[in-house]
């Protein structure tokens, strides 16, 4: 056998074998820092909890942060897969009204925190690498102007319903009421525009 295919043979080896390294630190990272906290979590908490060598994860990660950062951009993949789910299926059902679309979507990303509801106190408990508050807004503002693409020419409505959504996440995380979620929801969809609740009605 020659040299490149034996190195074609023995690549995949070598990348799901860098892939399962970097996932098993992952997953120590996300059990440390759950349990310790982001600020008291140390890189060789993460290394013994994983079986890997410090080497190993200064390979995949440029320290502790990149991996609470790694650990935020996944699951927040996660939960923009789930919204985008709920949306397709609201609108292959039929579904037109915006607003009944959003409490669909708006479900799926409950239904996300509480099912991964560790991974989602984490974040919104404010123990994060410096600079996380910032990332977190910045990803709010990206995930309110999707919002205003639903809501067309009604900005109010989408600072209205995503603040709304906002704070209903971190109740809902901290308690793990799936029924508050649900009687939230039920009344983020009565919201509506404030010049269709001013306007007089015909007749």
């Amino acid at each position: 056998m020659s040299p490149d295919v034996e190195n074609a043979v023995a690549q995949p080896r070598t990348s799901e074998r860098g892939a399962a390294t970097r996932s098993s630190l992952l997953a120590a990272a996300r059990e440390i820092f759950v349990s310790k906290g982001f600020a008291e979590a140390g890189v060789t908490d993460v290394v013994a909890r994983a079986d890997a060598s410090v080497g190993s994860l200064y390979h995949h990660f440029s320290g502790k942060a990149d991996l609470y950062l790694t650990l935020w951009e996944e699951f927040q993949a996660r939960q923009t897969q789930r919204t985008k789910r709920a949306v397709r299926t609201s609108r292959a059902d039929g579904e037109s009204d915006p607003m009944r679309v959003f409490v669909g979507a708006a479900r799926a990303y409950l239904d996300g925190c509480l099912e991964e509801r560790e991974l989602a106190a984490l974040f919104l408990r404010g123990d994060g690498p410096p600079g996380f508050d910032v990332v977190m807004r910045d990803r709010l503002r990206v995930w309110a102007q999707r919002n205003a693409a639903l809501f067309e020419d009604e900005p109010a409505l989408v600072v209205v319903v995503t603040g709304a959504l906002a704070a209903a996440v971190s109740e809902v995380v901290r308690s793990g009421d799936r029924a508050l979620a649900e009687e939230v929801l039920a009344i983020i969809g009565q919201i509506r525009p404030a010049t269709s609740a001013t306007t007089p009605s015909n007749g």
